[in-house]
């Protein structure tokens, strides 16, 4: 069976995704990873093809033990990998819970290699993968500092990945996104104290970002920025050194 593995499938840019691969007639079925179950049935209303639920805790120590024997048992043939199981908390990193501080580190780090590396046997010639980054993995940002050192590690991963994976006719992309106004990413990153940042300005939306990043990955381009604003930063991020970037940042979020 063909299949689009998506993590974060309940939300977001993860249930984006399953919209649109869901329409893709070479995607026999979704299997959708996240947490809630009750989430991903319904995601059933969304595409003509099955949705497979598979409710998995990534940050749970069995949860890849789990898909390995899922994915052993059933043997698919993956045509897109999506990872976009993750999660952000504003504020300094001296304020910041240390639990928030690795369970950034465990999802958006740990979660997405293991998945990724787990499904790679079931790759062929033609699949793609998509690891949601971030445009704030291409420099230390005040106000997000750990979440963006974990998506710098994710950017840099997947660009190697990317290399080894140019001979099999694999695509890999980094999907580098700004602001999704959309989702649950900004609320849930705010937290009850309210986030650092005071203004959002010209946020994407999901549809936009994923059908980008999409024509992204046909061209097979290693690193995406699917709007206007994260593609200004990332050129911006590459020629203004990082001593003068970053205290430009700080003063941003408070303007």
């Amino acid at each position: 069976m063909v299949i689009a593995l998506i993590t974060g499938a309940s939300s977001g840019l993860g249930r984006e995704y399953v919209r649109q691969l869901g329409r893709d007639p070479r995607v026999q079925a979704i299997w959708a990873v996240a947490r809630r179950r009750e989430r991903l049935e319904a995601l059933q209303t969304l595409v003509p093809c099955p949705v497979r639920p598979v409710p998995l805790d990534l940050t749970a120590a069995d949860s890849l033990d789990q898909l390995k024997q899922l994915l052993e048992t059933e043997k698919p043939t993956i045509r897109h990998l999506v990872c976009a199981a993750g999660f952000g908390k504003i504020g300094d990193i001296a304020r910041m819970d240390l639990s928030d501080s690795l369970g950034m580190i465990d999802l958006n780090c740990r979660a997405a290699v293991g998945v990724t590396e787990l499904c790679l046997p079931y790759l062929t010639r033609g699949s793609r993968v998509v690891e949601i980054c971030s445009t704030a993995s291409f420099q230390p940002l005040p106000g997000l500092g750990t979440y963006a050192a974990t998506k710098a590690f994710l950017q840099s991963y997947t660009k190697t990945l990317h290399h080894e994976l140019l001979p099999k006719g694999i695509h890999v992309t980094a999907v580098c996104p700004y602001w999704v106004k959309d989702t649950e990413f900004i609320p849930l990153a705010q937290g009850e104290q309210g986030g650092q940042f005071r203004h959002y300005p010209l946020a994407s939306r999901s549809r936009s970002v994923v059908t980008l990043s999409r024509w992204a990955s046909a061209l097979n381009l290693w690193v995406a920025t699917p709007g206007i604003v994260c593609t200004v930063h990332r050129l911006g991020a590459k020629f203004i050194p990082h001593c003068l970037l970053v205290p430009l940042l700080g003063l941003l979020r408070r303007l």
